[in-house]
Formats: structure tokens, sequence, C-alpha cells
């Protein structure tokens, strides 16, 4: 890609009425999502779940783009097309994660690093080849302040890894998505989680500027600026708006073409309204998106369940929250909208 089709797609990302699922999910991660639904994790059931999402009629409606796991971006349907032409017929554009996970920081004790840097290049040009037109690439930083959490050398590392990730991709020939994602894990209260993210963020994108990555044909995936899962108080949806919003004015470029947030936990509904509340705080200096995985996928496969014949019940739960953060992405959600008869 030309540096103007970097950022073409950067734009037709978060393009109005449409955001990004997530279904990128490591064989430890979906092994968890189908043990809540009894069934096993083995090759076909993830194929054959991944089918049922992604041939949902309408999704591209409302989904510009899917990340894919490595397995995923290698299968086809039950009929043998492959996936990733599945989806570009439906006008989405395929995407794919790149990075091995974070692992324990040496010397800095709770603490994580993202891997995957080496080698990187050449998966790229095969994910190239398959037919991702972008990547993406998740950090992950904790929050603890009784332990110092988190540490500026952990924000740097991962900052840092990023920042080189973003450009292997856009060598590459593909749009990176950056994903610094502050965790709500602990009790922590809303202001540090600002505080964290914040900090997290600024070094973000000062690798970026220093390793020479277009702005313009990136995204930023990251968190909503949010309580701790077990803070006593929980801060509403208005307050969560108002921080993250701060924080977002305050450390992302005007350049960066659109933020996709993640759901990181939240519940399916509560990540839909508090993306709504925020774009009808709008006009802002960048599209806000989403990026759910959880969010977008929870309702489905539990009507799914591993049954061929529960196939059409799943593809209108998904299509249903597909729709509904479709309309928070533009600031026009309402509750009324949950009823499958909207």
């Amino acid at each position: 890609m030309s540096t103007s089709e970097l950022e073409a797609t950067a734009r037709e990302l978060v393009a109005p009425g449409r955001g990004i699922l997530a279904a990128d999910e490591s064989h430890p991660t979906i092994e968890k999502r189908f043990k809540s639904i009894g069934l096993e994790s083995t090759e076909e059931h993830r194929r054959a779940y991944r089918d049922m999402l992604f041939t949902t009629p309408g999704l591209g409606d409302h989904i510009s783009g899917v990340i894919l796991f490595d397995e995923t971006i290698r299968q086809a349907t039950a009929e043998g097309t492959r996936f990733t032409e599945v989806l570009e017929k439906q006008g989405i554009i395929p995407g794919i994660k790149v990075d091995a996970g974070a692992k324990d920081l040496a010397l800095f004790p709770g603490e994580k690093v993202t891997e995957g840097l080496d080698g990187l290049g050449k998966r790229l040009a095969e994910y190239r080849e398959l037919g991702a037109r972008f990547a993406k690439w998740r950090a992950v930083i904790g929050v603890d302040e009784a332990n110092g959490l988190p540490t500026d050398g952990c924000i740097r590392a991962n900052a840092h890894a990023m920042a080189r990730y973003a450009a292997l991709c856009q060598e590459a020939g593909i749009v990176p998505i950056v994903e610094p994602e502050t965790l709500m894990d602990g009790s922590h209260a809303i202001e540090a989680h600002y505080q964290a993210t914040l900090r997290a963020l600024q070094a973000t994108f000062e690798e970026l500027f220093d390793a020479r990555v277009l702005l313009e044909g990136s995204l930023l995936k990251t968190n909503m600026v949010l309580s701790g899962k077990e803070a006593a108080r929980q801060a509403d949806h208005d307050t969560v708006a108002e921080m993250t919003l701060r924080c977002l004015r305050a450390t992302v470029p005007p350049a960066v073409p659109g933020i996709v947030f993640l759901s990181g936990g939240q519940a399916d509904v509560e990540a839909t309204e508090r993306l709504d509340v925020m774009n009808r705080r709008g006009p802002h200096p960048w599209a806000l998106s989403f990026s759910y995985g959880r969010a977008l996928q929870a309702p489905a496969l539990k009507a799914w369940v591993g049954r061929e014949e529960n196939v059409e019940a799943a593809q209108r739960a998904l299509a249903l929250r597909a729709r509904n953060n479709s309309a928070a992405r533009d600031g026009r959600y309402t509750r009324e909208m949950e009823s499958d008869a909207a």
C-alpha cells in the first residue's frame, strides 16, 4: 500500500456507522469461551464458530473490519470459501493479530511486556498475501497503586515495542492498530485509571513519532477510563465519558483518523451505552468507534452453543449487537434498540 492507501484504509475502518469485530482470540482464550458453553476447543469447532460469525447476513452494514487469529486467516467456510473472501464480499476488511502475547517483564514484578517482534517483517508479508490489510498489537498495563504500578519502565518498554511493530506494518503496506490497554482489573478509583492511561498514551505517541510512523495511516485501540472492577464506588456513564475524552484530548494527536475502543470486560450493553454517550458529546478530533470482542460475540456464543440448528439465532444476536454499536458509533443509540424487533 502507498501512503494514500494506508490513510484510506484507516479512514474506512472508522467510517460512520461502522466498527471492528475482534475475533482474534488465542487458543487459551477461545478455550475459556467454549468451556462456558460446554464445548471442546477443537480446530473444527473454532472454524465452525468463526464461520457462523462471518457469514452473518448484513454484517458488513455495521462492521468495517474483522481482526483474525493466525489459524483463522488460513481457514474457510464449510463450502470451502476462504474467510478473507467471505469478509471482503461483505465489504469488510480482513485484519490480523500479530503479537505473541504479554510475558513477564524481567526485573519488573507484576508487569508484562508484549513479545512478537522477532521475524515480524516476514510474517507481515505473508499476512498481506493472505489478505490482511490491517493488524493489531496489544500491550497490557496493570494498575496497582499500592505497589506503584504501572512503572515508567513497563510503559516505555511496551510503547517502544508498539512503535517498532507499527513501523514494520506500514513498511509492509498494512495499517497498524496500536493497543495500549490499561486494565480495569483491581479496586482502584477511576482517577488512578485516568493517570495510568494518560501516561501510557503519552509514551505511545512519543515512540510512534520517533519511529516515523504515519499517524494518518494508523489507528488507536484503547480502553475507556473506568473504575476498577472491584472498586466499591463505580463511576457512572457521564463520568466515564468525561474522563475518557479528557484523557484522549490530552494525548492523541488529531492526525490519528480514529480511536476504536476495546470493551475490556465491560458488559455488552454497558460498552454500547458508554460509546454512545461519548459520541453525543462530539464532534471530536478523531472518529470514536469500537473494536469489541466479547461485547459483540457473547450473546451469539451463548445462543450458538456449538449446534448447527442454532446458527440463525446466534447470527441474529450478533447482528443486533453490531447494529446497536453502529448506532452508538454515531451517537444515536437508545435502549429501545435492544429489542430484536428493532
